[in-house]
């Protein structure tokens, strides 16, 4: 990225240009600079990157730069230079990008009357070049003395909010939460499709803790109300948490190599790496049902080294999603982990698989379900928490998902858990399993339980009574393997472990084969959900 510095300045000297020009570069270095601000230091304290030094490091070298609005209020009575918000399109790993970034060494990065207009015309941009769109969100908020220059009109504030919503799904939107977010734009990281939030830096919030205590009397600190780790781990509105800038730069730059550039293109394929050594899945996956298993061993021995790129890593942790490379081509990963309260569907973890299956939806990411489940977690508490409704949201999302759809089923699949995990009912391209795979509508101990109660009531002897039960239970398990729905050919393939990445492979490949021109990738515009 260009930078205007003293070098540049002094080359504009050596050039022997006119005094008016030289009058240009003179103020594009003083509109561009951090030495004129006096607050840069204390952005340096808090570990905190000047606005244009986070560009730089995120844009390629030397990129081609397209600045609009570096002149905005540069002139008012009160030097305002940008108007507190750097708007610009430039390259990441060779791709254009629109850039939306606060500079809170200007009047603490507040919306003013041309930062909204600048926002907007690069939503508008970003929305007609068909490029992905990236906020780095650290301001204040509104500027209260401006308010009805800012708030009411058809090209007010409101508007950022409209575009962010109408451009969902159609481009890539990234959100840096490096500091607040409050009130109204709060809304901008809720609207994009990846937030990425720095921990004790970011905040977002409706209403201050300060604000809190004046409505309702409640006393509580920053990172309750609205902090990073809070978003990440309670809330689920941060999907990323970095302890630095520039991690978050480059978990960006990570997660735009598995986006399109919009909704009409496909993701570039790369060359396939083989995964990292390790366990082969036959000793990673146990025969019990019972016993815990950490999917993620299993993701290694299937995807490319190094590609599993997580998406809310912290936030309902019984559900796994993630992009990843299988074979160089880019796929979204839903997977049930049992060793977190068993693998089961709670109502955050059907929004966070809903939320993911939307974004990989969108973009044209084909998708894996990884499945080992014992069910919906059941209970008067997830019943209040709706867990019907956003089930139904996770149901109705698979459903109607148009990307290519694969489900292996790895151990356990039971009840509606086997239903929304995309199993053969919801018509993925292709249902496969592993040997040890169990599809059944519940578990033996439930079954026996349901199918039985009065009888095991009925045996006074517990010795005789704990008999009949084990007796039935290995029955009905004896009855619920892989083999019986495989012949009836409910299921497409039984694949043992070393071969199922090499299958993945070779179907994914026919799946996404000529897909464009059979089925139109762009027939439909998804919105990017988040609850």
């Amino acid at each position: 990225m260009e930078k205007i510095d003293d070098k540049i300045f002094e080359n504009s000297k050596e050039t022997k240009i006119s005094s008016i020009d030289g009058k240009v570069y003179e103020k594009l270095k003083e509109i561009k600079t951090s030495s004129n601000r006096p607050y840069y230091e204390k952005l340096k304290a808090q570990g905190k990157m000047f606005v244009r030094d986070r560009i730089e490091y995120l844009v390629d070298k030397d990129s081609m730069e397209i600045e609009d609005g570096v002149f905005a209020r540069c002139n008012d009575e009160q030097f305002l230079p940008g108007d507190a918000v750097v708007t610009l399109v430039a390259k990441i790993n060779g791709r254009s990008v629109a850039i939306i970034a606060n500079d809170l060494t200007v009047k603490a990065g507040t919306w003013g009357t041309k930062t909204i207009e600048k926002i907007m015309r690069m939503q508008e941009l970003a929305e007609k070049r068909k490029i992905p769109l990236i906020y780095m969100i650290d301001s204040a908020g509104a500027r209260l003395n401006e308010q009805f220059d800012t708030f009411i009109d058809r090209r007010h504030a409101g508007k950022i909010f409209y575009n962010t919503a109408r451009i969902s799904g159609v481009v890539p939107q990234v959100s840096l939460v490096f500091g607040a977010s409050p009130a109204g734009s709060a809304y901008l990281p809720a609207l994009c499709d990846f937030v990425v939030m720095v921990d004790k830096n970011a905040s977002v919030y409706l209403g201050s803790p300060r604000m809190a205590e004046m409505a309702t009397g409640e006393k509580v600190t920053m990172e309750e109300m609205g902090g990073a780790r809070m978003h990440n781990q309670v809330s689920g509105l941060g999907d990323m948490l970095v302890e630095t800038e520039q991690e978050a730069l480059d978990a960006t730059k990570q997660y735009l190599e598995y986006m399109p550039q919009n909704w009409g293109d496909t993701v570039p394929l790369k060359e396939a790496i083989e995964p990292v050594p390790g366990k082969s899945i036959e000793e990673i996956v146990p025969e019990n049902q019972r016993v815990p298993m950490d999917m993620y061993e299993v993701i290694y021995r299937i995807v490319d080294a190094d590609s599993f790129f997580e998406f809310k890593e912290l936030y309902a942790k019984e559900m796994i999603t993630g992009f990843c490379r299988i074979g160089g081509r880019a796929v979204g990963i839903v997977a049930n982990q049992s060793k977190a309260k068993g693998g089961v569907i709670f109502p955050e973890s059907a929004e966070k698989a809903a939320h993911f299956v939307s974004l990989c939806d969108a973009y044209n990411i084909p998708l894996l379900f990884l499945v080992d489940l014992p069910g919906f977690m059941v209970g008067s508490k997830v019943e209040k928490e709706a867990i019907i409704r956003r089930g139904a949201r996770m149901l109705s999302t698979v459903a109607n998902a148009t990307v290519p759809r694969i489900s292996v089923i790895i151990r356990k699949a039971y009840g509606a858990g086997y239903v929304v995990m995309s199993g053969a009912s919801m018509q993925p391209d292709a249902c496969i399993a592993l040997p040890q795979a169990q599809p059944a509508i519940m578990g033996a101990e439930a079954a026996v339980n349901a199918m039985y109660f009065n009888k095991i009531q009925s045996i006074e002897n517990p010795e005789e009574r704990q008999k009949f039960i084990l007796d039935q239970r290995e029955k009905f398990n004896s009855d619920i393997n892989v083999w019986s729905p495989a012949s009836q050919l409910f299921i497409d393939d039984v694949v043992p472990g070393d071969r199922l990445r090499k299958d993945l492979i070779n179907r994914y490949e026919l799946y996404c084969e000529n897909r464009n021109v059979l089925e139109g990738i762009a027939e439909k515009k998804t919105v990017v959900r988040r609850g």
